[in-house]
């Protein structure tokens, strides 16, 4: 191979999309000495995966343009699975309109465009898209010190700006973007692997004061088939949907009267909530955690002190005004002080820290809560159980010493590992968050960052599970790991957070007294293991399509006579369940014996217990399990035994051979 070469000449394979030289993702036509380090980017690696997506964001958007060329770009970035682009249009997207698009869209590919990358200037840019008044905000945005909006990055950064252009087989240029790519060598590359979804809206850079854009939505794979699996885990997912599943069995609702965003538990669903924290508690318990108690309000000095009223306050309630009085006209005669609904637990729980002088001796501390939390989050966002308005948080705050951090941090990890596979889950991998070189962003000595960052990273190597260290992803004081699991049809959600966090206990001035007797500062961790335990719930529910183990499912047991005449026989067996603490019940119902089946398995009872004469003379009873396997003519005390070992054992009991 001679140099300079293009990544066309090293990797003549067509799997090969893009090239990461010394580092940096760059576009296959890109050039390379012999010294650089070079390798290939496969289309259907991650890197892979988000180009091809972004391309076709890319032409998504011409398309949209060719149908209606006064249309505004907005962004277009590449998401998990797939891609968006927002549009300023006069008009929504209308069905016929989509369908529009996706025609054209398929002529853009069949066209086999090139994207060819341009470094411009400001001006340049600022010239050549003048037609587009969201571009030139991104690019009067460029280099900020935040995000100039979800997704911006894809197009502006702190680095030189370029613009991709389209160009077709004649070596015209029909289409142009700001994009900071790389992209795919042609749209033919995009091949048949993708698909339009659906329309939203969606406000220009994430603030309702901004105007708000119409966003498509699309996703797009390597080849057909795996668009065809994708397509068929969203309509497994569909069936799965938590929202669906908590109307169906009734487990919880959200009623206008109250408020977008804010649930409430119906019994079903109160007793699977109920037996989640209950486990959690007890666990906690015998894990050396204290249970504590905190409000739901607090002045406001407690979250200026904490900076939540600086960092995150858009994200807070508005305030309430208390103890403000005023005379007779009207008139202020003293001013009230305002109270904020808390958006977090931490700061209140650093006051249970600080109420007394602590020693070495008192450390760790790990403190535990059951918190509710709120969260002004806007009416768009808001998704079931999994975003929400107010949310209970099973928050712990471990306070430790700098020589206790790693231990403490490895005992967290186990811990939660540990709790979550008590629920069912077990295809757990790890994220290490850590600081970058750009050191303005963070704060802390070097010395701390080392140190607390290499205890993290030893605690997650200890573990054994899949790592992967993501830099400049710390929190602006900290370094921190999150856990992710797999559920039962392969979506990953993260849950669990470890974060260590020096900055909290130095703006509240915390201390203990060291060995030496010298003041000392505490180190803080913040842990969620559920994280919101609305949200875990919701987690659950999908996990299992509703059909919980024994042990959470709202109804256990439900006895089903094969006749009335047997109902007393099989009452009396539902009350001895009843008695080992057995969620059972006994079917009174006119309905008819099969019909009575059928609307228990609906509900997802795991065990339906169904007696006839046989089993009365035998004094015996028979299982129907949710597969409609059964199992008969087993001795009672045989049955009541069995039932309390798959509640114990946390059994997912579906059939007859699950109950073996």
């Amino acid at each position: 191979m001679s140099y300079p070469a293009d990544g066309f000449a090293l990797f003549p394979d067509r799997s090969v999309v893009a090239l990461r030289v010394n580092g940096e993702l760059k576009d296959l036509a890109t050039t390379v000495q012999e010294t650089d380090a070079v390798e290939p980017v496969a289309i259907d690696s991650p890197d892979g995966l988000n180009i091809l997506r972004h391309s076709a964001a890319h032409v998504l958007a011409q398309a949209v343009q060719r149908i209606n060329p006064q249309a505004n770009l907005g962004i277009g970035p590449p998401i998990t699975d797939g891609f968006y682009y927002d549009f300023g249009v006069e008009h929504p997207f209308t069905p016929e309109d989509v369908k529009a698009i996706d025609k054209e869209m398929q002529r853009i590919v069949r066209e086999g465009q090139r994207f060819v990358r341009r470094v411009v200037t400001d001006d340049e840019a600022r010239a050549e898209l003048a037609e587009e008044p969201f571009k030139l905000e991104l690019i009067g945005l460029k280099g900020g010190s935040k995000e100039a909006a979800e997704g911006a990055s894809v197009e502006v950064g702190a680095g030189e700006l370029t613009i991709y252009d389209n160009v077709n087989r004649d070596g015209e240029t029909v289409w142009k973007d700001l994009c900071r790519g790389p992209h795919l060598p042609s749209t033919r590359t995009i091949g048949n692997g993708w698909a339009l979804q659906r329309v939203a809206g969606a406000y220009w850079r994430g603030s309702e004061k901004n105007p708000q854009l119409q966003r498509i939505y699309g996703t797009a794979w390597p080849t057909k088939d795996e668009l065809r699996a994708y397509q068929a885990r969203l309509e497994e997912a569909a069936k799965r949907d938590h929202r669906k599943l908590g109307k169906e069995l009734d487990l919880f609702s959200f009623p206008d009267e109250i408020g977008s965003g804010l649930s409430v538990w119906h019994p079903r669903g109160g007793v699977v909530r109920g037996e989640m924290e209950q486990h959690a508690r007890r666990r906690h318990i015998a894990g050396g955690y204290t249970y504590v108690y905190t409000p739901h309000i607090s002045k406001e000095d407690l979250f200026l002190t904490s900076n939540h009223l600086v960092t995150y306050k858009e994200g807070m309630f508005p305030p309430i005004v208390m103890d403000e009085e005023r005379d007779e006209h009207g008139e202020i005669t003293k001013h009230g002080q305002d109270y904020y609904l808390k958006p977090m637990n931490c700061p209140m729980h650093i006051l249970i820290y600080k109420e007394r002088a602590r020693s070495y001796r008192d450390l760790p501390m790990r403190l535990a809560e059951n918190g509710t939390v709120y969260r002004n989050e806007l009416s768009g966002a808001l998704h079931g159980l999994t975003r929400v308005r107010g949310f209970t948080q099973d928050d712990s705050h471990l306070f430790v010493t700098p020589d206790q951090l790693e231990g403490e941090a490895t005992r967290v990890l186990e811990f939660v590992i540990s709790m979550l596979r008590d629920f069912g889950l077990d295809d757990f991998e790890l994220e290490l968050s850590m600081r970058d070189d750009e050191k303005s962003k963070w704060i802390g000595t070097d010395e701390f960052w080392d140190y607390s960052t290499n205890a993290l990273r030893n605690v997650a190597m200890a573990s054994g599970l899949k790592l992967t260290e993501v830099p400049g992803e710390a929190a602006f004081y900290g370094p921190k790991i999150d856990l992710k699991t797999k559920d039962a049809i392969g979506r990953t959600w993260q849950l669990s957070t470890v974060q260590v966090d020096p900055n909290l206990p130095d703006r509240f001035e915390l201390e203990y007294t060291d060995r030496d007797g010298q003041k000392k500062r505490p180190i803080m961790i913040h842990r969620a293991l559920f994280g919101s335990i609305e949200r875990f719930f919701a987690i659950l529910l999908e996990h299992y399509a509703g059909a919980f183990p024994v042990w959470l499912s709202p109804v256990q047991v439900v006895g089903i006579p094969v006749a009335d005449e047997y109902a007393d026989y099989l009452g009396e067996v539902i009350s001895q369940l009843r008695s080992e603490g057995v969620r059972a019940e006994l079917d009174h119902s006119d309905d008819r014996m099969q019909k009575k089946i059928r609307t228990h398995t609906t509900q997802k009872v795991p065990l339906l217990l169904i007696a006839g004469e046989q089993d009365r003379s035998g004094g015996t009873v028979s299982f129907r399990f949710r597969d409609g396997s059964q199992e008969n003519g087993i001795p009672i005390a045989d049955a009541i035994r069995r039932v309390r070992e798959s509640i114990e054992t946390h059994a997912l009991v579906s059939t007859a051979q699950d109950f073996s």
